[in-house]
């Protein structure tokens, strides 16, 4: 299989099978459609759904598989009846590649709701072919899946917006959490907390971080500007906030009780979860007596994307992140299983293929 990935118009680094090391890889892209952009990717963010694919935890993975999904650039080439893009212009793509484009939800702008969501990498596209991420030098993808960057915002911060970024800035948006003055609660902190609790001090909230991690509680405070830091295994303290917060936004992807969490909200108050813990328990008193919300989400819809991009630019609002080569890669995705990095890796795709 390795033999045969030898020819092809782009670069990229790809996992062969369920050890999910990465080396190496040609293949084509397709050439520019009418309503295409290509983009060189400059940088591209990692994320922990790239581990779950490139070792086959969904079991669905196709092999050779280039992953990434937080995909930063410049446009190279666009389209005959492309408007919104031009060559020069700063672009990313997420998480997502194509939709029906005519259903419901795609017709609402809700095109990660679409059930014919095409991902960005290792889906089987509407012409047939697997989808290849952002491990490699460049993309082609229809207008519509594709967001301005604004000039004057970094590359490589933008790419962790595509995931990280809009996985918890859609539930922020549609729950109302734009109220200065009210409170939020972020449970995790890192590549999705961390940019909760900046957009959470964005949006003018109190924000209290919780964490297992006593050694977070520097960098929640003074680096990222969080107002409280509990330790969510210390009773004491949990206890001293119930019935406290109006939100809370919950990344942490591990098994974790619901019910401690949900009597901290207030009468009214939503817990949004961004994560897939292997279960939710709870009591329906949790919930009931307090006239409380619990809700899920994943990333955003196209409109979302690029109203959270303007938003960062406009507030500079800066993910994270640690900056590697790719022939680091490897060792980046084993510190990312063992919680390793602050708070998200990007990779320099520019710099590392030329």
């Amino acid at each position: 299989m390795a033999a045969a990935a030898e020819h092809g118009n782009c670069d990229a680094w790809a996992a062969r099978d369920p050890s999910g090391v990465l080396s190496p890889y040609k293949f084509n892209r397709r050439a520019v459609q009418s309503s295409d952009v290509s983009l060189k990717i400059i940088y591209c963010g990692v994320c922990y759904g790239d581990v779950m694919w490139i070792q086959n935890k969904h079991n669905d993975s196709v092999y050779p598989l280039v992953p990434g999904h937080e995909i930063a650039g410049v446009v190279t080439e666009v389209g005959a009846d492309v408007k919104a893009f031009k060559v020069g212009d700063h672009a990313g793509v997420g998480t997502y590649v194509n939709s029906c484009r005519h259903c419901e939800n795609c017709n609402s702008s809700l095109e990660n709701y679409c059930p014919e969501t095409v991902f960005t990498y290792n889906t089987t596209d509407a012409d047939g072919t697997i989808t290849k991420g952002g491990y490699s030098t460049h993309i082609v993808v229809h207008e519509r899946y594709c967001f301005k960057i604004p000039d004057g915002y970094p590359l490589a911060q933008a790419a962790p917006l595509l995931c990280a970024g809009i996985t918890v800035y859609t539930p922020m948006a549609r729950h109302n959490m734009k109220q200065p003055g009210k409170s939020l609660g972020v449970i995790g902190l890192g590549g999705l907390g961390h940019m909760a609790v900046k957009f959470g001090k964005a949006f003018g909230l109190k924000v209290t971080v919780f964490s297992t991690s006593e050694s977070k509680r520097e960098e929640a405070i003074n680096l990222l500007g969080a107002d409280n830091f509990v330790i969510s295994s210390d009773t004491q303290q949990m206890e001293a906030l119930k019935n406290s917060l109006h939100f809370i936004v919950d990344t942490a992807s591990g098994d974790h009780p619901f019910d401690p969490y949900l009597s901290l909200l207030k009468v009214g108050g939503v817990m949004t979860i961004v994560c897939f813990p292997s279960e939710i328990k709870m009591h329906p008193a949790s919930l009931n007596r307090g006239g409380r919300t619990l809700s899920g989400s994943i990333v955003g819809g196209t409109k979302d994307i690029q109203e959270m991009v303007n938003f960062c630019a406009e507030n500079k609002i800066y993910p994270e992140i640690e900056i590697i080569k790719m022939d680091y890669i490897n060792e980046a995705l084993a510190r990312l299983v063992n919680r390793d990095v602050k708070y998200r890796f990007v990779i320099d795709i520019k710099n590392s293929f030329e």
